[in-house]
């Protein structure tokens, strides 16, 4: 400490109330064992017997070291009682951590309202709450029932019970009791949310709506509770609906998913079972939902009471794809009138969605206005089919001429096959389907005498339509007239028969596909020649139309099959791909 004195790198000591130590602080920028204080300190800290000796001490050597007395280093003493200094700095802490809570959880509480919750409180009041989308009537925007296509019956099932709350008397006098709920069911993209939105615009009634997955949370009793709080807003708004998009987010069956314990999900669906049909009633209320996934919804959801109701909404058919496409063209600049794209576009497109089609024209306005055209035209639509249908092309990954030429067979295969055979329309029978589907691998098989994984995607299709077939429509005479679901790897499921069943069915799916090969092959086989035709048409165009086949092959041996079936005196009559 004396060399430190010496040489001034000390700015001063500080005893503290308990006279036992010493703290010492140093200059800023002096240089201690060879790095700099750049720290205000304490820096250092030493203990004394007694005070008294303690200054004697220092004074004497600042004396030796021949240091004015006027140049001592400073002595401070602290007098502050460090017990209650401690105590005051807990009390600050523990202020400011109350004024954060409150800033946080208290500041929407209401005037004189102290229930529950730490200081009268509940910092979870907000978090629990439902947070639905309110649409008052007469708000006049979103979609209305024009803009919904394909879904008549659908429709008209949803108006009644909007017809219901709007003349509620009307069935009352008729003794009529209106049901409680109706459940939307279909496939992705047909046009179930659609048709919520037009119920939401249309209906002259308040409308909440909340998504399924809005009621899952980590933290356990939250997704009951926002049902309740959901409900008990309905309740004060009736009469109004009350709809839940992807209700199988928490309609999902007890009994497939429970691995014992409790079950937030659980909990929720019990919560809404009791609000749906339970001891509090909904006067006024009622409920749609939709999901695509009815198989694993709980049993006691879809009960007289809770969902009376379940509409389907399956994919568009012919007439109801040309209507889809009508509404979706009429917002597009057509360099022709509707009428001359929406019938041939709906046949081009077999067991495509509402979304789907959507997404084709939308498509189609895209490649017209990346090519810089004025109008969207008919070669903008054919794009915009292959684009959704088969992908985007593939312009930069070359293929060896190998390559192309076995691709040029196996497409042809596929083609000659569904040329010659009369039920290949994806309504009609699966087995012609199956035997398309087949075209590609039989032709690489007899044309390269080996076959390539290309058809891979073909023969999962193919097992799909015979598992179908086999298993659920029951059309094999040793597995009998039963119908148990598909069950997929990806999905493990309750086995609904046994392993000497499963082994039967097996066994009958790979003689029906052996056999869809053996008529696929047949064909080949016969029409080698008009196969190599065919082919080397494609290898030299890369693209074929319907013309182009049937120049190479000659009239198709059913009949146009671009033949239409619904013109007015119920005759059939063929007309072009796209009339001008």
């Amino acid at each position: 400490m004396a060399k430190e004195i010496k040489i001034n790198k000390v700015e001063h000591q500080e005893v503290p109330s308990s006279q036992d130590k010493v703290y010492v602080f140093l200059h800023r920028g002096a240089v201690v064992g060879g790095k700099e204080v750049l720290t205000h300190g304490p820096h250092f800290v030493f203990s004394i017997a007694s005070l008294d000796s303690f200054e004697k001490k220092m004074a004497s050597a600042q004396a030796d070291l021949h240091i004015a007395s006027h140049d001592f280093v400073p002595v401070r003493y602290s007098t502050t009682n460090e017990l209650l200094f401690t105590a005051l700095s807990a009390a600050l802490s523990i202020a400011v951590l109350g004024l954060v809570w409150y800033w946080l959880f208290g500041r929407g509480t209401k005037g004189g309202n102290k229930s529950g919750g730490i200081m009268g409180m509940n910092p979870f009041a907000n978090y629990i709450k439902a947070k639905p989308t309110v649409v008052m009537p007469g708000s006049g925007k979103g979609i209305s029932f024009k803009d919904v296509a394909g879904m008549e019956d659908a429709k008209c099932e949803v108006m009644e019970f909007v017809d219901y709350l709007k003349l509620p008397a009307r069935y009352s006098e008729l003794g009529a009791k209106i049901p409680k709920g109706a459940l939307l069911v279909g496939p992705p993209g047909t046009g179930k949310t659609l048709l919520a939105k037009a119920v939401a615009t249309e209906a002259d009634v308040p409308f909440l709506t909340m998504a399924g997955s809005d009621f899952v949370e980590v933290f356990g009793g939250v997704g009951s509770a926002r049902v309740r709080d959901l409900f008990g807003r309905a309740r004060k708004l009736a009469p109004c609906i009350l709809y839940i998009d992807e209700v199988d987010a928490i309609g999902r069956s007890r009994s497939s998913n429970s691995m014992g314990g409790h079950s937030e999900q659980e909990s929720t669906l019990n919560q809404l079972l009791v609000e749906m049909d339970g001891m509090n009633t909904m006067e006024g209320v009622v409920m749609l939902a939709s999901t695509n996934r009815h198989d694993i919804l709980d049993q006691a959801l879809l009960r007289p009471g809770r969902f009376d109701r379940l509409i389907a909404i399956d994919l568009p058919t012919l007439i109801e794809r040309q209507a889809i496409f009508e509404v979706h063209l009429k917002k597009l600049s057509l360099k022709m009138p509707v009428k001359a794209f929406s019938k041939t576009l709906a046949e081009l497109t077999p067991g495509n969605s509402g979304a789907d089609i959507a997404n084709i024209c939308n498509e189609a306005a895209l490649h017209a206005a990346r090519m810089k055209d004025k109008t969207v035209d008919k070669r903008n639509f054919e794009y915009a089919v292959e684009r959704v249908i088969a992908g985007m092309e593939k312009k930069t990954q070359t293929m060896s001429p190998e390559e192309r030429r076995i691709v040029a067979f196996h497409e042809a295969g596929h083609a000659l096959v569904g040329w010659m055979l009369e039920h290949t329309d994806p309504l009609l029978k699966l087995f012609d389907r199956m035997c398309m589907a087949l075209g590609g691998r039989a032709a690489e098989a007899k044309i390269f005498r080996r076959v390539t994984t290309g058809a891979e995607d073909d023969l999962r299709k193919v097992t799909d339509m015979a598992y179908k077939q086999v298993v659920t429509f029951g059309m094999n005479p040793r597995v009998g007239n039963i119908s148990f679901p598909v069950r997929k790897p990806s999905e493990p499921t309750k086995k609904f028969y046994s392993d000497k069943l499963a082994k039967l069915m097996d066994e009958e799916v790979r003689i029906l596909v052996g056999k869809a090969f053996q008529t696929t092959n047949s064909i080949i086989e016969e029409n080698r020649d008009k196969l190599y035709a065919l082919a080397h048409e494609l290898l030299d165009k890369e693209v074929l139309s319907y013309d182009d086949v049937a120049a190479v092959l000659g009239p198709c041996p059913h009949g146009d099959k671009r033949v239409r079936s619904n013109s007015h005196d119920g005759k059939s009559k063929s007309e072009p791909l796209f009339s001008t």
